[in-house]
């Protein structure tokens, strides 16, 4: 590397003012790649179910993770990675696409309008006070509901647990060599993130496929050509195919509005989770280092993400193994770009991985939302029933619209009832009528 070109990196990025190199900002940038690279193999898997071309849901997938990120390195100069959220892409297709049937070309209109609501939000800093006035419980409770979801979701791919037409549910064949299998995959995942591998999810998936094939449970590849592909012919087959005048025709309010409110949780959250844990990315008042241009590239990445094919991309928590490996710039970001752009061109490789392999990452995510669960205030009625309905319904009605809807709407008439309407802030009043108009139109 020339030394001009060293220093041109080094002012643009301001290593000396961050506290860091070259060298330190590209060993985070692979350290933060790795820990998120399940993404390749999950979310086209979920994108799939929708009727989206597979080939379409891995070149978005990809290229939605690769463009997003560079942008939040070369213009926000933040060592934070975007990828399409684990989470709003199961609402997206179980829910928009699966619960009411909707092509996903609406589907996606449906989200490029969520990021023009996203980027509205944002221009008038009205994205932070809607974060301040919904309650906390209710937006861990959100995290918790999300996760359990995601689990059950994961479960039923491994074939764990299986429909039964009395009980709705049961636990499946434990002696199917898929279980069997999928089981092996978590406990290898718990062990590894208890170990502190940071590519834990990855090596389980890269391990469970591998044995798969070996076991005659998936089908091995072919060739060269079924593993690497230099023609991205049908890759780029879902670009513009968003239906915008669909989603507004249809009337999707509530899809809408319940995608903007997990981008902003989402997005705002892993911020501020992910810089807490390098001071130098903290300004003297306390707010992010270039928040405003970081909050601006999760509205565009939103809105890119519906023009590639794909659900919202959102920040990655993932981004604190690259921040705790010293990344403290935006060249951190860009390394993990071009990673994800030199990825396209192992897109086939994505089709050779099997459900049983990509459950145990679904599954261990859900795990890791739980979490948010210890920040509940069960014992404030008013505030634990509609945090329990949230979880409860998300994961027992298939829908995480019907969570979001249950816990507001709970929260305000149980607030009403017991006399604490006062507690009741603007932006849940509006989110509560909201929903109530919604079923009343269903």
């Amino acid at each position: 590397m020339s030394t001009a070109f060293s220093t041109s990196l080094e002012r643009y990025f301001k290593l000396k003012e961050r506290q860091t190199n070259i060298k330190t900002e590209i060993f985070a940038g692979f350290t933060t790649f790795i820990t998120m690279a399940y993404i390749i193999f999950v979310n086209p898997d979920i994108l799939s179910r929708t009727g989206m071309p597979y080939e379409i849901a891995i070149a978005a997938t990809i290229l939605g993770a690769a463009i997003c990120t560079l942008v939040m390195g070369l213009y926000a100069n933040l060592p934070v990675a975007m990828a399409p959220g684990m989470g709003i892409n199961v609402f997206f297709a179980t829910y928009v696409c699966g619960t009411l049937g909707l092509p996903w070309q609406t589907a996606l209109g449906a989200v490029f309008i969520s990021g023009i609501t996203f980027l509205l939000l944002t221009v008038t800093n009205f994205r932070q006070k809607i974060i301040d006035d919904v309650p906390t419980d209710l937006k861990c409770a959100v995290a918790v509901g999300m996760g359990i979801f995601i689990s059950f979701i994961g479960l039923q791919n491994a074939k764990i647990v299986v429909p039964n037409q009395f009980t709705g549910v049961s636990l499946g064949d434990i002696k199917d060599p898929h279980v069997l299998l999928a089981l092996s995959g978590i406990m290898l995942v718990g062990a590894l993130f208890a170990l502190k591998v940071r590519a834990a999810m990855l090596i389980s998936i890269l391990a469970i496929t591998l044995v798969s094939i070996i076991l005659g449970l998936s089908p091995a590849p072919e060739g060269i050509s079924s593993i690497v592909s230099f023609n991205l012919s049908g890759l780029t087959d879902g670009f513009f195919s968003l239906d915008i005048m669909g989603a507004i025709q249809y009337g999707l309010i509530s899809v809408i509005f319940t995608m903007t409110v997990f981008e902003l949780f989402d997005n705002i959250g892993t911020l501020i989770g992910v810089t807490r844990a390098a001071p130098v990315l903290i300004d003297k008042d306390g707010h992010i280092v270039n928040q405003d241009r970081a909050l601006m590239v999760d509205s565009f990445g939103t809105m890119v993400s519906s023009f590639l094919g794909s659900s919202a991309v959102v920040s990655y928590v993932e981004s604190s193994a690259g921040i705790h490996q010293g990344g403290r710039s935006g060249l951190t970001s860009v390394i993990v770009a071009l990673l994800f752009f030199c990825a396209i061109f192992f897109a086939p490789l994505a089709q050779l991985v099997p459900p049983i392999a990509t459950a145990p990452a679904l599954i261990v995510v859900g795990a890791m939302m739980m979490r948010n669960v210890t920040s509940i205030n069960f014992s404030d009625f008013t505030v634990g029933i509609p945090a329990f309905l949230t979880i409860t319904m998300m994961a027992f009605t298939y829908s995480i619209s019907n969570g979001f809807s249950f816990g507001f709407i709970s929260y305000c008439l149980l607030k009403i009832l017991t006399g604490r309407y006062k507690e009741i802030t603007p932006v849940m009043w509006v989110v509560t009528i909201i929903f109530c108009f919604s079923y009343a139109l269903h």
